[in-house]
């Protein structure tokens, strides 16, 4: 059974309470703080500007099997088109 509310309980429930938060959430105090950040760019930018050694006699080997057309078979371009849906072009 739910027993009766006394309404002066309330009223000294309401008068006890802050009607203010002293710090909410959104509000922070005015910090005049330094907070830039340094970042050494140079070297991200020589790290993206060196270019990968290519290893040449791959490339020459892999023109010479699709010339000769040893690569264009029927597992080869099953499994091309299935890493294509895989990981995109």
């Amino acid at each position: 059974m739910i027993e009766k509310i006394d309404p002066n309980k309330i009223q000294d429930f309401r008068e006890k309470s802050p009607s203010v938060q002293p710090n909410p959430a959104g509000h922070l105090p005015n910090n005049d703080g330094d907070v830039s950040v340094q970042v050494e760019h140079a070297s991200l930018i020589d790290k993206a500007m060196e270019v990968p050694q290519t290893d040449t006699s791959a490339i020459q080997r892999a023109r010479e099997l699709l010339q000769s057309g040893q690569l264009e078979t029927p597992k080869n371009i099953r499994e091309a088109a299935e890493n294509i849906i895989k990981f995109g072009i």
